[in-house]
C-alpha cells in the first residue's frame, strides 16, 4: 500500500476486536495499522491520508532518533539485567497500581510484567494490565503516568480528549512525561535484547 512518496511502501495491518482504526510508527521506522475486523482497505487507505501530516512528522522523528542512535549506539541489556528488572517491577508496579486506582476510580485484573521492545503498557478489555519491565528504568513520575494511562483505559479505551482529561486529573503535567518517553524511551526500548 503506497499512501505518499515519504512513506514506506509496507504497512502492516493488525485486525482485531478494536472499534476505532489508529496507527503506530516503531522505533525501527515500520508504520503498523490496527482495525476493526471489519474495516474495508479503501477505510484503512483513506484513514492513512487523512493522517498523512501525522505520519510523516512521527516518521521524521524515528529517522532523527535512528541517526541519533548510530552515532551513539546503546548497550544492550543481559538476560538477568532483564530479569532482575522484570522482578523489581513485580514489586513495585503493583504497589504503584493500588495506590493510583482509586484516585482514577477504576478496579483492574491482572498485573503483567513483560520484556518488550515496543510498549510501555497495556489494558485488555477484560481489564488486565501489561507493563513493560523497562519501566523500571524510567524516572519514578514517568513510571507513574504509565501507571495512570492505563488505568484510564479503564474508563476510555481510547485516546480521545475523554480519555485525556481524565489522565489529566491525575497527573496534570502528563504531556511532560509523554515527551520523556518519546525522546529517551525509544532509546530505552533499544536495550531490550532478544
Amino acid at each position: 500500500m503506497n499512501t505518499r512518496n515519504s512513506f514506506p511502501d509496507s504497512i502492516q495491518i493488525i485486525r482485531s476486536k478494536r472499534r476505532t482504526l489508529s496507527l503506530q510508527v516503531r522505533h525501527n521506522g515500520q508504520v503498523i495499522v490496527r482495525a476493526p475486523y471489519s474495516t474495508s482497505l479503501a477505510e484503512i487507505e483513506a484513514f492513512i491520508r487523512k493522517n498523512a501530516g501525522w505520519l510523516k512528522k512521527h516518521m521524521d522523528m524515528v529517522e532523527r532518533e535512528q541517526e541519533k542512535e548510530a552515532a551513539s549506539p546503546v548497550q544492550p541489556l543481559k538476560m538477568d539485567e532483564i530479569r532482575a528488572l522484570a522482578d523489581r517491577a513485580l514489586k513495585v508496579i503493583p504497589e504503584r497500581a493500588a495506590h493510583f486506582a482509586p484516585l482514577v476510580g477504576v478496579q483492574y485484573g491482572r498485573i503483567t510484567i513483560r520484556n518488550q521492545k515496543t510498549r510501555w503498557g497495556s489494558c485488555s478489555s477484560k481489564g488486565n494490565l501489561n507493563f513493560n519491565c523497562l519501566l523500571m528504568l524510567a524516572p519514578p513520575e514517568v513510571l507513574d503516568y504509565v501507571i495512570v494511562h492505563e488505568l484510564c483505559h479503564r474508563k476510555e479505551m481510547n485516546h480521545s480528549p475523554r480519555f485525556w482529561s481524565e489522565v489529566a486529573k491525575v497527573i496534570p503535567d502528563y504531556k511532560k512525561h509523554e515527551k520523556w518517553l518519546k525522546t529517551e524511551g525509544t532509546r530505552l526500548m533499544r536495550r531490550m535484547t532478544g
